[in-house]
């Protein structure tokens, strides 16, 4: 008996040598910017974020954006949001060039934390650490799925917005972005299959839980143009708008992140930052 209790110790102690490290409970009002995998927060102490004034063509959405958001930090009432819409327009782009601004004008109120894919099952218990804290959060979901892989994300994202059992405290808000044009069509909602019906019922439920929807559209010459030269005019970047089209065109199409791919190409060009 000693000799197999001595062993089964011995066991223990090896796998207690070779088991990862409990993660360190989080420091909730040290750091911008968070990345929850569903266990435990990971801190993000420089996030990716443009300057908010590079960000144009999505001028109302900005602004719209911008107010809610001022609003949560500022500890009033504020919507959870919905950026849906044609892809790399900035939708992520602009939420954390948001959060960004207003952690430069008072650092230390609000923070973002963006949520892994597959981690939603933990959101009790990281509402639970944010409950406790003063500062305002907004809770990141980036390019949520509708389709087979993001179905269980979703209906769990829905519960959580509206008629779950767990109460979200009211600095806490969620903002999502979705690429599904369908997601706030409810016309389209009748066309197809039935198990396209049902999927495209699955999120209009979920849309109609956001208090606050903005739509990215695809841009034409002139928006793709002035959304370039928020890019830049700040580096004094000078370009050819023939070469600029040329670049869209043989990247398949016009839109913000193809802006920044081209005024990146340019800034290199100069040997300049961007």
């Amino acid at each position: 008996m000693d000799e197999s209790r001595a062993l089964l110790e011995r066991i223990a102690a090896a796998l207690e040598r070779i088991a990862p490290p409990a993660p360190r409970p989080a420091d909730w009002q040290g750091d911008p910017a968070y990345r929850w995998d569903g266990q435990a927060a990971r801190p993000v102490p420089g996030p990716d974020a443009l300057p908010l004034e590079t960000l144009r063509g999505v001028e109302e959405q900005k602004r719209a954006a911008l107010e809610n958001l001022t609003r949560l930090a500022e500890g009033a009432a504020a919507h959870d949001m919905l950026l849906w819409g044609a892809r790399g327009m900035g939708k992520s782009a602009l939420v954390r060039a948001c959060i960004a601004a207003l952690d430069a004008e008072q650092p230390g109120r609000i923070a973002l934390v963006q949520l892994a894919p597959g981690s939603l099952a933990g959101f009790p218990d990281l509402i639970e650490q944010l409950a406790r804290q003063e500062r305002a959060f907004l809770l990141f979901i980036d390019d949520l799925g509708f389709g087979s892989d993001g179905r269980a994300d979703m209906l769990a994202l829905r519960s959580l917005l509206d008629g779950g059992i767990l109460p979200r405290p009211r600095h806490v808000r969620i903002a999502v972005t979705s690429n599904r044009r369908a997601i706030v069509r409810r016309e389209e909602a009748e066309a197809g299959a039935l198990h396209q019906r049902d999927e495209r019922d699955d999120a209009l439920a979920l849309a109609d839980r956001f208090g606050l929807t903005l739509a990215f559209h695809p841009c034409d010459r002139d928006t793709y143009l002035t959304i370039l030269r928020g890019y830049t005019e700040p580096a004094g970047l000078a370009f050819d708008e023939e070469e600029a089209m040329a670049f869209a065109i043989q990247r398949g199409n016009r839109s913000g992140r193809t802006a920044l791919q081209f005024a990146t190409e340019l800034a290199g060009r100069a040997g300049k930052r961007l």
